[in-house]
């Protein structure tokens, strides 16, 4: 029986694991941290619960593809209970307040009675959020392994996609924000996502909400990491955690293991990396094996810029779960060279097994760029301390001023930056999603193999934009595959 190790325990990690046990291979991972699950991850502080990832999860409609694969690697099943949210996000500007909600003509009516001047632009925007339900993520294979007839299915599946790519695929949030007359409307289209990403994305991912197919499993991110653990496990993996990877050993053309930091080889007839393309390539191995796509994207921070965040979170002495993620304008608050006046607070009430009886988490986040990062990194390790405790209170003066009912009732429990996703994870510039797709560029995709070495693999929410958790873990079942076909086994697993 053949063995594949797998770098890195994070969702791609462990799918690619799980689908290597299912193929009849054996399975070891090796993780640096003590808990695998990489960026699906949380943690408690002070009797309270803080979720560091899962807003929807894309895949949870049972007809979906992509849902058999997140249920064969134990994450979800037909008996999960998903939160009762009813809304995507909301915008307040200027003494106004208008949300994208789950209900679509819900959404359209309030739009419109809130900004009837914008009434033509509301309804196309809401007309082509119905198209991008249609949207669907390839879950069978990877798209090179697809045939004609794979391509027929598909295309037949997101027929309505190419209206949405036509329409919002050339422009971005922010000429989109610009289609509309009413300053709150603008607002709304560039509050939750950068407004330099492509408009097509906002559509696709409030549609995926709208679909009934972004449901949020109740006990969030780390709950449901230690669920595909628990599935590896009880297969018959091997999980090392602790174990941080020093090399992978490249002997000509093949990949012979792998070396840890305290010096230990671990032999292998296959290696998949499910680790950050950024550390794969120039850390675990020569960089000169980064694919040429892969290495512009890293050099050209302009076309492809990565997002992460400054986040705070705090305990609420009450259930304060009125909203979910709300957007509102702030007093002018610089972090580094930049200088914000947008953040937004997302109430984890729908979850009572984040905090006590009567009790609430709340989170605040202000969207950070690569240049952020650079700020951070300069920064000494005392310099930094005393930052992160002053943007934190600064921001807290923020939310009670926006919701004065929270006056003496807000307690700060943590905050992060970007260098704490690239201290956990070797996260680029502590990025927790892949590449943004701009306008004008290409969106970042590659084969998950390492040219020049015939049985080394690559996984994770790299290989495609714009990465997340359903990227990360088809990419782990693809890597398997790749596997499979280089033995000229059937690839259906």
């Amino acid at each position: 029986m053949a063995k594949i190790v797998i770098v890195g325990g994070g969702i791609a990690g462990l799918a690619a694991g799980i689908y290597a046990l299912k193929a009849g291979y054996e399975a070891e991972i090796y993780e640096k941290n003590p808990v695998a699950g990489g960026e699906c991850m949380g943690w408690n502080r002070k009797g309270y619960h803080i979720d560091n990832c899962i807003h929807w999860l894309t895949g949870t409609d049972p007809r979906t593809k992509l849902w058999e694969v997140w249920k064969t690697v134990g994450a979800i099943d037909e008996n999960t209970e998903y939160a009762d949210t009813n809304r995507f996000y909301s915008s307040r500007f200027e003494g106004r307040e208008v949300s994208l909600w789950n209900d679509l003509q819900k959404t359209q009516e309030e739009l419109i009675k809130a900004a009837p001047e914008d009434e033509e632009e509301i309804r196309k925007f809401i007309q082509y959020v119905e198209y991008a339900k249609s949207c669907v993520i390839p879950s069978d294979k990877p798209l090179d392994m697809m045939g004609i007839k794979d391509y027929i299915e598909m295309g037949k599946e997101m027929a309505d996609m190419p209206k949405v790519m036509k329409e919002y695929g050339k422009i971005s949030c922010g000429d989109l924000a610009m289609r509309f007359k009413s300053p709150v409307m603008q607002k709304l289209m560039t509050d939750y996502l950068p407004k330099e990403y492509t408009a097509y994305s906002l559509l696709v991912s409030y549609a995926t909400m709208a679909s009934g197919n972004g449901g949020i499993p109740i006990e969030g991110s780390l709950a449901m990491s230690m669920r595909i653990v628990k599935k590896f496990k009880e297969m018959g993996g091997v999980l090392h955690t602790n174990k941080p990877i020093k090399k992978i050993i490249i002997t000509g053309k093949k990949a012979e293991g792998i070396e840890l930091e305290d010096g230990t080889t671990v032999k292998a007839d296959y290696v998949i990396s499910a680790v950050d393309t950024s550390f794969l390539y120039g850390k675990l191995i020569d960089e000169s094996y980064m694919p040429k796509d892969l290495k512009e994207a890293y050099r050209n921070r302009y076309a492809y810029p990565v997002t992460s965040g400054f986040q705070v979170a705090y305990a609420i002495d009450s259930d304060f779960s009125g909203e979910d993620t709300i957007f509102f304008d702030c007093e002018p608050l610089r972090i580094g060279t930049n200088q914000f006046t947008r953040m937004s607070v997302k109430s984890y009430g729908y979850d009572r097994t984040f905090a006590p009886e009567g009790k609430t988490v709340l989170q605040a986040n202000v969207v950070q760029s690569d240049a952020d990062y650079v700020f951070w990194s300069a920064l000494t390790k005392d310099e930094y301390i005393k930052k992160k405790a002053e943007l934190a209170e600064e921001l807290t003066k923020r939310i009670v001023k926006e919701f004065p009912e929270l006056q003496g009732r807000i307690e700060l429990l943590d905050c992060w930056t970007p260098l704490t996703y690239n201290r956990y994870c070797n996260a680029f510039h502590g990025s927790y999603m892949g590449f943004v797709t701009t306008v004008g560029n290409k969106q970042m995709r590659f084969k998950g193999v390492v040219k020049g070495v015939d049985n080394l693999f690559v996984a994770g929410q790299w290989v495609m934009s714009p990465g997340g958790l359903p990227i990360a873990v088809v990419s782990g079942k693809f890597a398997v595959q790749r596997i499979l076909k280089k033995e000229k086994r059937s690839i259906a697993i």
